[in-house]
């Protein structure tokens, strides 16, 4: 039972579908029938592009681990000119 991706031409949703059998697809938001049929790009998982997400997720941890340490550094500066 294939998945596909689905345009409603009528409120502009867009969403992804179980189409079984010879079914006629509705839109799950307003129940529209008019959709056009989208592209959908096939999602491959290999070690090579493991590892490519798994250092963007690093990169990203670890940015927002200094932007954490920054605002704390602010905070407490801020107290301590107060307290």
């Amino acid at each position: 039972m294939p998945v596909f991706e689905y345009l409603c031409k009528e409120c502009a949703q867009e969403f992804e579908l179980l189409v079984r059998g010879s079914a006629a697809p509705s839109c799950p938001a307003c129940g529209g029938q008019e959709l056009e049929k989208l592209m959908s790009l096939p999602r491959v998982k290999s070690s090579a592009t493991r590892g490519v997400a798994m250092r963007a997720a690093k990169r990203r941890d670890a940015k927002q681990a200094r932007d954490r340490m920054h605002e704390r550094i602010r905070y407490e500066q801020s107290h301590d000119r107060h307290g």
